[in-house]
């Protein structure tokens, strides 16, 4: 238990010594390691159109040539077609893809998770 609370001790001072962009890095490494619960949701105008939930993380597409990033982002999902923010019978998990400039979109943690 002591060794536990020298490590999340010295972990703490470490990071807090790192840039911000650092501290970001990190955390997101943290965060593809154990996985979120990521809700996207996808808005025509005011209205919200499409919900996915259970997502990991948005990956922004590369290029196969180089390392240019790609104007879209892609995810697998669960489509929550009744928009409850619950895994119902028959909503199956889904690839998707959405593009950087035809779509609005907000990317949160399930709050009731």
């Amino acid at each position: 238990m002591k060794k536990l609370v020298l490590l999340v001790a010295a972990t703490a001072l470490l990071v807090g010594g790192c840039t911000q962009e650092t501290q970001n890095k990190f955390s997101r490494a943290v965060q593809n390691y154990t996985g979120t619960d990521g809700v996207l949701d996808v808005y025509a105008g005011d209205k919200l159109v499409k919900r996915f939930i259970k997502i990991d993380k948005l990956t922004t597409a590369v290029s196969t040539s180089g390392n240019t990033p790609r104007p879209y982002r892609y995810a697998y999902g669960v489509l929550d077609e009744n928009q409850n923010l619950r895994v119902d019978p028959g909503e199956k998990k889904v690839y998707f893809e959405f593009s950087d400039y035809s779509t609005s979109y907000i990317f949160y943690e399930n709050p009731q998770s």
